[in-house]
């Protein structure tokens, strides 16, 4: 019995360390208007971007979140103006959630890019086989 749990234990890690090896895609979906959430998304996706350099990240910004991209008040405009940089990142806000809070595209933090619909975007990537991450409190 000993044995057996053993070598399920080694094949249960070694499974992981393949898994890390292998590049990943994750979509980030943020709604919340919470500075926190919005700090603990970008160190999150700052974070997994940098060790998965080979992986795809996206970050979606939709519904109360929209102040997380905006140039002028983003609480996390600092770890994003960095991040969006990255080859490997895409962050994307709402066309509708920036309609709706009269913003325009000049208001975002630079690299920041418009998707015609958050929660699309979102199914959309899971249909590809993107993993999901829910962002918040």
């Amino acid at each position: 019995m000993k044995k057996l749990i053993q070598l399920a234990l080694a094949l249960f890690i070694t499974n992981i360390a393949f898994a890390q090896e292998k590049p990943i895609k994750v979509v980030f979906d943020v709604t919340s208007g919470n500075t926190d959430v919005h700090k603990s998304a970008a160190r999150h996706l700052r974070l997994m971007s940098e060790t998965y350099p080979d992986s795809e990240f996206e970050l979606v910004v939709y519904s109360s979140a929209y102040t997380m991209v905006d140039n002028k008040s983003s609480a996390a405009g600092e770890t994003l103006r960095e991040i969006v940089k990255n080859k490997n990142v895409s962050i994307v806000v709402c066309q509708n959630t920036m309609k709706r809070n009269d913003k325009s595209k000049e208001d975002l933090i630079p690299g920041v890019t418009t998707v015609p619909d958050g929660i699309f975007e979102i199914v959309s990537k899971q249909q590809l086989g993107w993993g999901y991450i829910k962002e918040g409190k």
